[in-house]
């Protein structure tokens, strides 16, 4: 299976290119401010790692009055993002809307043809970070290991053993295809609309593991109420606290067992240049406060700021793989 994701050297490569990009739009186009409210749409339900870093994102302009009207957190998580992707494309040429995506941005369009969405059309504002996944089991269980973790779930058998996550055909799921074929283990998968309800669930033991993104576990590990088994990251990339969970890579298990999911910023297709530049420069802003640095160290995302047409190329190729991803864990034809 391939890597999802991007090498350090590239990645260092688009940040320039896209920081060069918002000089070169800021300056040319600097005439449009928003006149009313903005509708921050988010593309998965409450208490998740997309609505959290939305709403802290919208905390963050509201605090340093970085825009002159508020961003408006709206959650559309319907049918694994299908409502959100809808909505913006209904919108297509509205300067009013901007959309907080992750990765079922890739996954939703390939898997529901029916909703006419070529994501390459919207118009790219930023990405912020890339978000990591980590595998838990609740602290209450004997498992401290990946090792114990699939011994348990082969005794257990794929009927009992409930892998929580977020939507069908989404980003958990796709992670979770991952571990099943590279441990031969097979177990139910329950999908829920946001990525927080799916960590209570585990706490309540309503379910027996999750691959949940570090803030929708940060909390009830903190608690001692859930246990990280290994992080779906290459070896030292992650910071702080979470550089104390194993990789697998570190644990012996293989370089493929990689995934980041992107905290992007996206508009709807048709919007003018200007407007696109106003936004650029309001994540921007957003981007280099202290609490945003912070807030990615704490949470353990991955530094990423890219945007203009190298944010697009990007989706595109990341969609491409997803694509792959689908179609090796049955997803997709």
């Amino acid at each position: 299976m391939k890597k999802i994701g991007v090498s350090l050297l590239s990645l260092g490569v688009a940040i320039g290119v896209g920081l060069g990009s918002i000089a070169v739009i800021d300056s040319a186009h600097a005439g449009w401010t928003p006149r009313k409210p903005i509708e921050f749409v988010i593309m998965a339900g409450k208490g998740g790692g997309a609505d959290k870093l939305a709403r802290f994102i919208q905390s963050i302009i509201e605090k340093h009055k970085i825009s002159p009207k508020p961003f408006i957190p709206i959650n559309k998580g319907g049918g694994s993002g299908a409502e959100a992707l809808s909505y913006l494309k209904s919108h297509a040429g509205d300067s009013y809307v901007v959309m907080a995506t992750l990765n079922s941005l890739y996954t939703t369009p390939l898997r529901q043809p029916g909703l006419g969405v070529n994501i390459a059309n919207f118009t790219p504002i930023t990405r912020m970070a890339e978000d990591t996944f980590q595998l838990w089991v609740n602290s209450d269980t004997n498992i401290n290991s990946v090792e114990d973790y699939v011994a348990a779930v082969k005794k257990a058998g794929p009927k009992a053993w409930k892998m929580g996550g977020t939507g069908k055909g989404a980003e958990d799921s796709l992670v979770t295809a991952m571990l099943s074929k590279k441990f031969g283990i097979k177990m139910t998968y329950i999908p829920y609309k946001g990525g927080g309800k799916v960590a209570k669930e585990l706490i309540g033991k309503h379910i027996n593991s999750t691959v949940n993104n570090p803030s929708e576990q940060l909390g009830f590990w903190d608690a001692g109420k859930s246990r990280p088994i290994a992080s779906f990251t290459p070896k030292g990339k992650m910071s702080g606290k979470f550089a104390k969970i194993p990789t697998f890579a570190e644990l012996g298990h293989g370089d493929d067992m990689v995934y980041y999911m992107q905290r992007s910023i996206i508009a709807p297709n048709g919007i003018s240049a200007d407007v696109q530049a106003f936004y650029v420069d309001v994540f921007d802003k957003v981007y280099k406060t202290k609490e945003w640095q912070d807030y990615m160290a704490k949470k353990g995302l991955l530094p990423g700021w890219l945007t203009g047409k190298a944010l697009t190329d990007y989706f595109v190729v990341e969609q491409a793989k997803h694509a792959e991803l689908l179609k090796a864990s049955g997803e997709m034809k």
